[in-house]
């Protein structure tokens, strides 16, 4: 399947997204996870767009779309965001992926605006103590600069990597040791710096999004029937269960390692089944 690109305009500026998938009024739209773009995605879009017509933005500051207009905008201005995207690609309503700070995106527009979602899956969903919220808001996403000696490419490059060995990642004890995941070829590391660079003065926006996101005030607001969902190898699967037992019209479940095509295929197969249930 062809996976497109092209780009949309909403009142920020020019949204950047990919585009794939069958002749068919269902449609999906999947939020991608921080300090990446829609690019993370083209594995899982490629399996769902047999079924689906797909939909994959970059979310505002984040890939080729623009940077967001709030100095720090929350998990429900990126939802309203979602929104403008639909208004301009004329998408009354659909089915919802999002992974990570996705997830907690696309919580909002089922939450801000139920009457726009069918059925939402949450893959990935972080659930953080407060305690967790004020570490990680401390130390996971830096604001960084360019430099003129070029610190902050050898930073972007440690920062992708160290997220395959350690979670988290500047917690760099035995402890806290990634044992279940494969280091990554190094060009699929250099695809995510690029990604990462593309976003230098923005990517933090959108964790700070995440790790602010009151959650457990939040989710039991989502009235829509709704799958929560983490891969086995995924560090923040632990809120499977919390985000479950808080949003009433909820199942739940964990996909496969889609780190090969067998678990891809597996994992695409149970979202696709929950969707077309």
């Amino acid at each position: 399947m062809t996976i497109n690109r092209a780009f949309t305009r909403i009142k920020e500026g020019e949204i950047h997204y990919r585009y794939a998938g069958a002749d068919t009024d269902e449609i999906l739209y999947m939020i991608h996870s921080s300090p990446a773009s829609s690019v993370i995605l083209l594995p899982l879009i490629s399996q769902m767009s047999s079924s689906f017509k797909v939909i994959a933005p970059d979310t505002l500051g984040f890939g080729d779309s623009v940077v967001p207009t709030e100095e720090w905008p929350s998990a429900g201005d990126y939802a309203d965001s979602v929104i403008r995207v639909m208004d301009s690609l004329e998408i009354e309503s659909c089915h919802f992926f999002g992974s990570h700070t996705g997830a907690h995106i696309a919580s909002e527009v089922a939450i801000k605006h139920p009457d726009r979602v069918k059925k939402l899956v949450l893959d990935g969903i972080a659930m953080f103590s407060d305690e967790e919220r004020k570490e990680y808001l401390e130390h996971y996403a830096p604001e960084i600069k360019a430099d003129e000696f070029g610190q902050h490419l050898v930073w972007a490059w440690n920062f992708v990597r160290d997220q395959f060995i350690y979670f988290p990642y500047f917690k760099k004890t035995s402890e806290h040791q990634r044992s279940e995941v494969s280091m990554p070829p190094p060009e699929f590391i250099n695809e995510l710096v690029l990604e990462v660079l593309k976003g230098l003065g923005t990517y933090h926006k959108g964790y700070h999004a995440a790790f602010t996101h009151k959650d457990k005030e939040r989710l039991p607001m989502i009235t829509v029937e709704t799958f929560c969902g983490a891969s086995e190898d995924d560090p923040l699967k632990s809120g499977v269960d919390k985000a479950a037992e808080l949003i009433p019209n909820s199942t739940k479940g964990f996909f496969p390692n889609e780190s090969n095509e067998e678990g891809l295929s597996a994992k695409a197969s149970i979202i696709r089944d929950f969707l077309k249930d």
